[in-house]
């Protein structure tokens, strides 16, 4: 029989949001993976996991994931987690990893797929979605994040402040992810398209260390590095005015 790999999303960090489907993936797997930061501290997705399935089933591996800048370093990590996967699909068969918000959403599964792929030919790579962060921010903070024809666009601050300039004065709602380091320029950004009103950005979002803000208090301090943001489409149309 073929070698399975699962990437399933654990949502953002609230175990209270993983999917039935996603529940049952993690406890049918052999073996589940989750990627941990190389000073080994406890990230969100082995949190999440362990409150499904026992700590013996958890294999730890690690991903350089506060690597920002040594490209060489960050690709040998993966490369080293994908030798390890493998060796557990080629002893076990069934192998779930588990990621944060959605396994095709700016997920680290992406990366391990394809190398595990390359080294285990014939593996059935599979996904089940999660629940992602824009989503969870939405439903706590009370944002829209799309009506009748609004385009909606999401944007990695890691890719600059210009890319998110350019999406703030385009149409609809603009997400952006991983601007917490940034915080400045995204405030900048904000006030500079006239955006910033009704904007609102979260970290750490179900967790015991949530903050849910209003984008217009930001001040440029630094923010945690998952923060999200939420700058809704402008709605003067009344109900429905975008149908």
């Amino acid at each position: 029989m073929s070698s399975r790999l699962i990437g399933v999303g654990v949502g953002p960090g609230d175990p209270e949001l993983v999917t039935v489907k996603g529940v049952n993936a993690l406890r049918a797997a052999e073996v589940v993976v989750v990627p941990v930061m190389d000073t080994g501290e406890r990230g969100r997705a082995e949190a999440t996991v362990l409150h499904y399935v026992p700590e013996e089933k958890v294999v730890r591996v690690v991903f350089a994931l506060n690597e920002r800048t040594d490209r060489a370093r960050r690709e040998a990590a993966w490369d080293a987690a994908g030798e390890r996967v493998a060796e557990l699909l080629r002893a076990r068969g069934s192998v779930a990893f588990a990621t944060i918000g959605d396994p095709n959403v700016y997920s680290t599964f992406t990366y391990l797929a394809q190398t595990v792929a390359e080294l285990v030919p014939g593996t059935v790579v599979e996904t089940v979605p999660g629940i992602t962060a824009m989503q969870d921010l939405a439903a706590r903070s009370g944002a829209v994040l799309t009506e009748g024809t609004e385009p909606l666009t999401l944007v990695p601050v890691t890719a600059g402040a210009a890319v998110l300039k350019d999406a703030l004065n385009g149409p609809g709602t603009v997400v952006a992810y991983k601007f917490g380091r940034q915080a400045a320029e995204v405030a900048e950004a904000l006030r500079e398209s006239g955006r910033i009103e009704g904007a609102v950005w979260g970290s750490a979002l179900g967790l015991p260390e949530e903050s849910i803000r209003p984008a217009a208090e930001l001040d440029g301090a630094a923010l945690p590095y998952l923060s999200t943001l939420i700058a809704p489409a402008r709605r003067d149309g009344g109900r429905g005015g975008k149908l």
